[in-house]
């Protein structure tokens, strides 16, 4: 059965971006060791790409001429306006993440839709109760301030540790179950 999946980095105090969506801390870690066959096998299971509005503009900022989601059906969840790149299955839809959440997992198929982020709109996911999978990958560096990692409204439950690895001698691949989420 799919599965909701936020695989995302993160800086060792818990920041995805900084408050201005600057990457550069994390784009220095791109091509360490296994960095990017991590990635490719992430990809081979998902069936269907989510975002949030500000995910999809610096998309659009920085991969202008190619979208990295050839194929595969994305939804993004905005209150802005804005248009697809010729050829991209896209979605955009405005309202609450529970709304949406069975086409989302229709559109997967027998794979698993990836929550790229941010963090605001997996935290809805997670407060409906609709996120299985969280895989972080401990970058390390310490921002300071920034874009949360999981800016919930109130303390989860414990989840469990699924799995740990280390890539490129220095980062850390974390991949945590929420409870109850056994599917």
């Amino acid at each position: 059965m799919s599965e909701f999946q936020y695989y995302v980095a993160s800086s060792l105090d818990g920041f995805i971006a900084t408050h201005e969506d600057d990457l550069g801390w994390l784009l220095q870690f791109e091509e360490a060791e296994g960095v990017t066959e991590s990635y490719e096998d992430f990809m081979t299971g998902i069936g269907c790409v989510v975002m949030g509005g500000q995910t999809y503009r610096w998309l659009m900022e920085h991969e202008a001429g190619t979208w990295p989601y050839p194929g595969i059906p994305c939804w993004i969840f905005t209150h802005r306006e804005y248009s697809a790149p010729a050829g991209a299955d896209v979605t955009f839809v405005r309202g609450e993440v529970e709304e949406f959440a069975s086409d989302l997992l229709s559109d997967a198929g027998e794979k698993n839709v990836w929550l790229v982020g941010g963090g605001n709109l997996v935290a809805q996911f997670a407060k409906a109760g609709l996120l299985d999978e969280m895989i972080v990958t401990l970058i390390p560096v310490a921002l300071g301030s920034g874009k949360r990692l999981l800016p919930v409204e109130s303390p989860t439950a414990s989840l469990e540790l699924l799995s740990c690895r280390t890539l490129g001698g220095a980062a850390v691949e974390l991949r945590y179950r929420f409870p109850g989420r056994a599917r």
